[in-house]
């Protein structure tokens, strides 16, 4: 509490009397429109090069290397960034990605192409606080008043030009960036950490659950035998997603499978009907059993199970599996997070327009099975890395939520100035 204090009482010191005059973005900069360019001119040397699509994806506020280059031919006809310089987006399907910038601080000249507009600022105006800018909420009000098009949105240079700016002094801009980076530079850290950590956890659920060589001593006794051998499974039937409702019978849809669920669950996302339920005599997973997803467009995310730890059976789609056995459930949907687990089943999944596997493919894939003491300690050093990797309560994705809140809160505070 005394940090956020004392951080509130340097800003109001830093903007205490400050004169702000509000400009249009052509008053502070010239706006040069970009021309051509498109993925198919990209080279691996050359001219550094930033086209429009890699400012949604890929870059940050401020860059000081391109992803991508052309040749110098080509770049001779394309228009110039110069260090310092601001890329902005003009078009896109979203809103949202309207607006986007990167402030270019390479060493070498750059080029950009069409869809997007270089920003040269004048002495009045520093880069990089322009691009915090665009993050704000006042930004996105004056852009959706230029924005023209549906299915494609555009803010022409000529509109982004009249564009109003809080304009402060160059010192006080230059503070305000500085701030605004230290929160976007841990943002990074606790970011980077997390991929770190699953990595790491990946490393860990691949060597704990392969079965050649064993890797613990307590494992070099493992039996092995096909999933088929000691356990059931139990295919879903068809509902579809018009059925679904608020309220209900629980029930997971296979398409839920891929972006919802994880290695386990008590509560469902959707419910049915009890009446449609028992007029279509649905099967219900109980708990305990393995919910595996045997369709989907991809071939990677075939297979992935979760555990099913609710005291309430819930209902099953018919492009999923149950999986009953005497195995500690979540033992199994960690191993069907495993390579050693997809290699097994690629060789049975038929492919088309969907990817598919039926029972026959998975009752033979081999599942090593320790003892129950080692399948709970196996549970439960994942358990560890599962939660520190993808919990929103506890782990690092809910640190970096806070810290994303964080920054925006300071971000507001300190971009926000009375328009006269």
């Amino acid at each position: 509490m005394t940090t956020k204090n004392n951080t509130l009482q340097f800003i109001d010191k830093l903007l205490d009397g400050v004169q702000v005059e509000w400009k249009t973005l052509g008053e502070v900069a010239e706006l040069v429109r970009g021309n051509g360019l498109q993925k198919k001119d990209f080279t691996e040397t050359g001219i550094p090069a930033i086209h429009y699509g890699q400012i949604y994806t890929y870059y940050g506020l401020s860059t000081t290397e391109t992803k991508s280059f052309v040749s110098p031919e080509l770049a001779k006809t394309l228009r110039k960034v110069d260090t310092g310089d601001i890329v902005i987006t003009n078009t896109s399907e979203n809103l949202e990605d309207v607006g986007k910038a990167v402030v270019y601080l390479g060493k070498t000249q750059a080029v950009t192409g069409g869809h997007a507009t270089i920003i040269k600022p004048s002495q009045l105006l520093l880069g990089k606080y322009f691009a915090y800018f665009t993050q704000t909420e006042e930004f996105a009000i004056q852009k959706r008043k230029y924005a023209k098009g549906t299915k494609v949105i555009d803010v022409s240079a000529t509109d982004m030009s009249k564009i109003l700016i809080p304009i402060p002094p160059l010192s006080v801009q230059k503070e305000i960036v500085r701030i605004l980076d230290k929160f976007t530079a841990l943002e990074a850290e606790l970011e980077a950490e997390l991929e770190a950590r699953c990595k790491q956890y990946e490393y860990y659920r691949n060597s704990l659950l392969t079965f050649t060589p064993p890797h613990l001593s307590s494992c070099k006794s493992t039996i092995y035998k096909t999933m088929g051998e000691i356990g059931v499974f139990q295919r879903g039937k068809r509902f579809v997603k018009d059925d679904m409702t608020s309220v209900g019978v629980p029930c997971i849809h296979y398409g839920e499978m891929y972006t919802y669920y994880n290695i386990w669950a008590i509560e469902s996302k959707s419910f049915l009907s009890a009446e449609l339920v028992e007029n279509k005599k649905l099967r219900v997973a109980e708990k305990g059993d393995v919910v595996i997803v045997a369709a989907g467009e991809t071939i990677e995310d075939l297979g992935k199970g979760t555990a099913w730890l609710g005291d309430e059976g819930v209902v099953i789609h018919d492009a999923c599996f149950t999986f009953r056995s005497q195995l500690n459930s979540k033992y199994v949907a960690y191993f069907t997070r495993t390579k050693q687990f997809h290699d097994q089943i690629k060789k049975h999944i038929s492919s088309g327009k969907i990817s598919a596997i039926n029972a026959r493919g998975l009752e033979k894939v081999l599942i090593p099975i320790p003892s129950p003491e080692e399948q709970a300690r196996i549970v439960s050093i994942l358990d560890k890395f599962d939660t520190l990797t993808t919990s929103i309560s506890e782990g690092l994705p809910k640190e970096i939520e806070l810290r994303k809140k964080q920054y925006e809160y300071y971000r507001n505070l300190l971009l926000t100035f009375p328009m006269p």
